[in-house]
């Protein structure tokens, strides 16, 4: 029982085709791809989760906290429509807080998803 997954999990797609998350792991490091695929599969394992691994940005709209070697925090920002885990957006973070221009993106892909 225990392998059923809560979500499934997809990348979103823009108009031309594109994954950009998915373009985003993969000019990561590998070990960095790891650990932020782990990441991933816990949440789509365990959903719904809270803090430390999630965050909630807004209603429709969290983010999966990665811890990466050497000091460094990744951010996957997700939403969740119809039981799909839908990755919009990741990026390196190099502040406290999250941009405004990376939660912005976030919100704008996730609104194009509900359209």
């Amino acid at each position: 029982m225990g392998d059923e997954f809560r979500l499934r999990v997809v990348f979103y797609k823009t108009e031309t085709g594109k994954e950009p998350v998915r373009e985003w792991l993969k000019s990561l490091p590998r070990e960095d791809r790891k650990i932020i695929g782990e990441d991933i599969k816990t949440v789509q394992f365990g959903w719904p989760l809270g803090m430390p691994l999630i965050r909630k940005l807004e209603s429709d709209l969290w983010e999966i906290r990665s811890e990466l070697p050497h000091h460094r925090i990744a951010r996957t920002l997700f939403t969740v429509e119809d039981g799909i885990m839908v990755l919009l957006h990741g990026f390196i973070k190099k502040a406290q807080r999250t941009p405004k221009r990376d939660l912005t993106l976030a919100q704008s892909r996730a609104a194009k998803l509900r359209r």
